[in-house]
């Protein structure tokens, strides 16, 4: 007995031994092996980049997850008692782990062979998630146990807790239950019912085929033994669990919550994004804040939409898209299927012609819906004649409704304030780009009509020829030069031998016309190309290109020859608007630039932009440069912009650009520009406190049949309608160094208050002629300019540049 007693004893001993060896290894596994859980504390979830409005309006969201953290105590506690009665009832009372549980998974895997139930908890799941791969293993089942034991320890409940529903995935990119609801419903968590909280407690089982867009069968079937979990735990009465159990899924899929639409904008701010941060950039959390304003972009928007669209429309209607056949009751699942399937393009909805009448066409749309567009919304649509048509004349006006369209052709529809009308997707671009001349913040940008249709952004990234807008830089680069507003030059023809081939050139006003001696103001406000030539030749082409570097263009672009007079230089809007800002703001150059500042998750500002600002009081460049001041360089004076200013100001009072007297303001100024064959038509044009550049053209060139007065302006004038609503007039500031003279207006010479014809012009101190009419300082000028004129009136050519 004393034996066996003694044998049981050294037994016990060995055993408690083994034991404790066994926990003590254990626990210095747990220590030491296992990966250091006080992360978790500071964990950073995967959360995309998000581009936001200056004044806090959602642009785009950049990442392949969606992730809406949620602190632990917004989680609604409907949704955490749905996730505990289905995934771990027993949470708040186990240790990490649910020994039931294990022992289940292990009489399963004895019974059957397979690894179905793996008895994890939710802690075990979060070790698994943030540590472990999905891989069914003994080793990584016992690195989970182990894990989540020590995370139960060093962490509390809540964090825990708060860790999974942040970051469990939920099918279609979305991880964490915050994202999940915007996915599916499109709302707030804290805003679903209780239903929908069930729908998303039942996802983490399997996301990818339980969730309602995969299998709204099997996706409601898991919602509905979420229900009864809740219900058979008391989590909820029968009423809440008979009214969850009758609702509809009403589960789609949700984009991001885009509160403008900008694409250009978030592009442009994504890509300087990634070159300052990296591919990290995706999932740091940043929020990124543009220097965009909301309202100007949405008027930005409304802009180029509709004068595109109107532009479309004066040039005839094209057809349809494609003709779907005969109308046919049991064919029409099937076009809404096609239907569904074509995408909308800035608000134009496609639709099928499944009736009509005379003067009426019912349509059928992606929803099923029925529509009959009216007479007034079809009779535009003459039929289009193709722009080798000088004139751009589109035919006559169409008699009945089958004189446009036909039965089952799939068309476009858009909406108008005076109802629904036949529409077309336009063949032709444009771009609006709209600068504070101040700082350089691009306040709204529009790089084409829809960025789905084509991503191009033709504001930072197409090169064009400006035209008759590029004019302004080539006088100021004279007035520097001693050439004033009253300086008179021939407008005569010329005829310029190219020695290279023995080619001539022989350009022409849009006019066709010739008006003799003009004095630069009368040049500048009817754009009479053969004076804008005549003075670059006076002022020489290495000059003048030197001098338009100041307005930031580079020299690579601007060609020393003298049609660089009539906008051939290939330069961006971004680039004009850069320039017309110089003008804008009293002669300095600011940076245009799109991010004001950055976030991080914390919301802690990472980034703030520090332009260099313009000084318009600061009239001299010692003014400008003084110590610590955040100035912009000043590139040509005060005296030089106002004198540009004042010119361009009656551009719109009576020259090219008279449509735009209809905004009723004295502060505007600008020019209109439209290249050789009608290519390409702008305007740009500006106050003190806002810059905006319109441009309308192919993106394979060729003629628009209109000038930049007919397509681009009205697009300028629609947006600054909006951009200046409730801003005041700033009258003119005249600088010192401005002197008011009496001249003739034939002459341009210097007269007296007796003239009776004498009207006043502004000129620089400097320039001022004397009683004699010299200009002191000026370069001599001869009466041809230098240029040696035709001996007789040329044809028109056939490509010319106006």
């Amino acid at each position: 007995m004393t034996a066996l007693w003694h044998f049981f004893r050294r037994l016990l001993i060995c055993l408690f031994l083994i034991v404790g060896t066994f926990i003590i290894g254990v626990l210095y596994y747990m220590e030491y092996e296992l990966p250091n859980i006080d992360e978790l504390n500071t964990v950073q979830l995967q959360v995309p980049l998000r581009i936001y409005t200056h004044d806090g309006k959602l642009i785009g969201e950049y990442g392949e997850k969606r992730r809406i953290p949620v602190p632990y105590d917004q989680i609604p506690k409907p949704l955490i008692d749905a996730v505990l009665a289905t995934e771990d009832q027993r949470y708040f009372a186990h240790p990490g782990i649910d020994i039931p549980g294990l022992l289940r998974a292990a009489v399963q895997l004895v019974i059957t062979g397979r690894k179905d139930q793996g008895g994890s908890t939710i802690t075990m799941q979060v070790a698994r998630s943030f540590y472990l791969t999905r891989h069914k293993t003994f080793g990584r089942k016992l690195r989970e146990i182990l894990l989540a034991l020590k995370i139960d320890h060093k962490l509390n409940k809540q964090k825990i807790l708060e860790l999974y529903l942040n970051k469990i995935f939920l099918g279609n990119r979305a991880y964490g239950v915050g994202a999940a609801a915007e996915v599916y419903y499109g709302k707030d968590l804290k805003d679903l019912t209780l239903d929908q909280y069930a729908m998303l407690a039942g996802l983490p089982k399997a996301p990818s085929t339980l969730n309602p867009l995969a299998d709204e069968d099997a996706a409601k079937k898991r919602r509905d033994h979420v229900l009864a979990r809740l219900y058979e735990l008391h989590y909820i009465d029968e009423k809440a669990y008979q009214d969850a159990i009758k609702a509809p899924l009403n589960a789609r899929y949700h984009a991001p919550q885009i509160e403008v639409q900008a694409p250009y904008v978030g592009e442009l701010a994504r890509k300087q994004l990634e070159q300052m941060y990296g591919e990290d950039v995706y999932t740091n959390g940043y929020k990124v804040y543009t220097t965009i304003t909301s309202r100007l972009q949405e008027a930005a928007n409304e802009a180029v939409r509709t004068q595109l669209l109107a532009y479309d429309e004066r040039h005839g209607y094209r057809g349809p898209t494609k003709n779907l056949g005969i109308p046919d009751i049991d064919h029409l699942e099937k076009w809404e299927e096609t239907l569904s399937d074509t995408p909308v393009v800035n608000g134009l909805e496609p639709v099928a012609v499944v009736d009509m009448t005379n003067k009426t066409v019912t349509v059928l749309r992606a929803s099923g819906a029925m529509m009959t567009i009216p007479w007034k919304g079809l009779s535009w649509a003459h039929k289009h004649i193709d722009t080798d048509e000088e004139t751009g004349d589109t035919g006559e006006s169409p008699q009945k409704a089958n004189d446009i369209i036909g039965l089952g052709d799939l068309i476009y529809i858009a909406s108008t304030p005076s109802g629904w009308r036949l529409a077309q997707i336009p063949k032709a671009e444009a771009g609006l780009i709209a600068l504070n001349p101040i700082n350089g913040e691009i306040l709204a940008l529009i790089g084409g009509f829809d960025y789905q249709h084509s991503n191009f952004n033709r504001i930072t990234a197409a090169e064009r020829q400006p035209g008759s807008s590029f004019k302004p830089f080539i006088y100021s680069a004279a007035f520097d030069k001693g050439y004033t507003l009253a300086t008179v030059i021939n407008d005569a023809p010329i005829v310029i031998q190219n020695p290279y081939d023995n080619t001539v050139w022989r350009p022409q006003n849009h006019e066709h016309r010739f008006y003799g001696p003009t004095r630069l103001r009368d040049a500048i406000i009817h754009s009479r190309n053969l004076v804008s030539i005549r003075l670059l030749n006076l002022i020489g082409t290495h000059y003048a290109v030197d001098y338009l570097q100041r307005f930031g263009f580079s020299k690579a672009q601007l060609p020393p020859e003298l049609s660089l007079a009539l906008g051939t230089a290939n330069v961006t809007p971004l680039q004009v608007a850069t320039g017309y800002a110089v003008f804008a703001n009293t002669g300095f150059k600011v940076d245009p630039f799109i991010i004001d500042h950055i976030l991080d998750r914390e919301g802690k500002t990472i980034y703030q932009a520090k332009p260099l600002v313009a000084c318009p009081l600061c009239l001299t460049p010692h003014e400008s440069d003084k110590k610590n001041a955040n100035y912009a360089p000043r590139v040509i004076s005060a005296q030089n912009a106002f004198l540009m200013t004042s010119a361009l100001h009656d551009v719109i009072q009576s020259g090219t650009a008279t449509k735009a007297k209809s905004l009723q303001r004295i502060d505007l100024a600008g020019k209109t520009g439209t290249t050789q064959d009608q290519v390409d038509a702008w305007f740009a044009g500006y106050n003190p406190d806002v810059v905006a550049v319109t441009w309308v053209g192919f993106d394979q060139p060729k003629s628009l049949h209109e000038y930049g007065a007919q397509a681009a302006l009205p697009m300028w004038i629609d947006f600054m309608q909006q951009a200046l609503k409730d801003s005041p007039d700033h009258p003119l500031f005249q600088p010192p160094g401005i002197v008011s003279v009496r001249i003739d207006p034939l002459t341009g010479k210097r007269t007296t208050a007796n003239d009776p014809v004498a009207r006043f012009e502004y000129f620089m101190s400097p320039f001022v002629p004397d009683e004699d009419n010299n200009i002191p300082g000026a370069a001599p000028m001869d009466e041809n300019g230098g240029i040696a004129p035709a001996a007789e009136e040329a044809p028109p050519p056939d490509r010319e540049v106006y």
